[in-house]
């Protein structure tokens, strides 16, 4: 929002997190359903074309999506574009998953979970980052329900560990232990990590909500922990945003956005197609 940071780039500019995030609800509304090879199109346009960015260029991208990049470019399919070894449990499909989980908000649990892990095979397809994208998209459905932050959460919590209760993912849930174990809103600041690492994001980012009273206090937090601070943002506003709603983010913050009306337009075309709102 200040700009001219640690890329350089003025005021208003989101980065790839965001970027990948618009051609996902391009794609959810230009196709008015979840179409895997269109959205793979559409990050190939990306990363060509510099298609959903801020200023017509790519500024970042994380390794483990440029690899799925390049594979797509060469023919593999996109449910196999993804690396599946633990070392690429980055988080570049968590921050992109958002519009994955409002488009089946109103869809079974299960349902959810499957269009959640098929998002995130594009580029991630350990089931480790399969399931963060999945628990994350089962708290945005329970927060768009209009349940607090922390009824939503053990929600979401009780509905992923009944699915996941089975191989290969039962041994992921290790690393979901301190999620699972209803303390998460008891730890300090100190206790947070804000890594590039898939579970770092995703806690960092569900803490944030729990201990926050609004959008602005939940992204601020989310960004002065440090570290990816673009992603934690990114991730920990999409859930203050489903909550406290667009009229929550303040005036200031959208009016320097490059290419607001852009942005406006594109989800006006996603909310008119969203099944949230048949």
């Amino acid at each position: 929002m200040r700009g001219f940071g640690t890329h350089g780039q003025p005021p208003g500019t989101w980065s790839d997190d965001s970027s990948l995030l618009l051609c996902t609800v391009d794609s959810l509304a230009t196709c008015r359903q979840f179409d895997v090879n269109d959205l793979a199109d559409r990050f190939l346009r990306w990363g060509r074309d510099g298609y959903c960015t801020p200023h017509g260029q790519i500024f970042d991208i994380g390794i483990a999506t440029s690899d799925a990049l390049a594979d797509l470019k060469n023919g593999v399919s996109p449910e196999e574009a993804g690396r599946a070894d633990e070392y690429s449990n980055g988080n570049g499909s968590l921050m992109r998953i958002l519009p994955v989980a409002l488009w089946f908000s109103k869809a079974k649990p299960g349902e959810v979970i499957v269009f959640a892990q098929c998002a995130s095979s594009l580029t991630h397809r350990h089931p480790r980052s399969q399931m963060a994208c999945a628990l994350y998209c089962l708290l945005v459905r329970a927060l768009v329900q209009g349940m607090p932050p922390g009824k939503a959460w053990s929600q979401a919590v009780d509905a992923f560990s009944a699915h996941y209760d089975r191989p290969p993912y039962v041994a992921e849930r290790l690393h979901f232990r301190l999620i699972e174990s209803g303390k998460l809103a008891e730890q300090t600041e100190q206790d947070i990590d804000s890594s590039g690492y898939v579970m770092h994001t995703l806690t960092a980012a569900v803490w944030c909500l729990l201990t926050s009273q609004s959008f602005e206090e939940t992204v601020l937090k989310a960004v002065n922990l440090g570290g990816d601070t673009d992603t934690t943002g990114c991730v920990a506003g999409g859930l203050a945003g489903a909550y406290y709603g667009l009229a929550s983010i303040p005036s200031d913050w959208k009016s320097v956005l490059a290419r607001h009306a852009d942005i406006e337009s594109m989800f006006a075309r996603f909310f008119e197609q969203l099944p949230i709102a048949s």
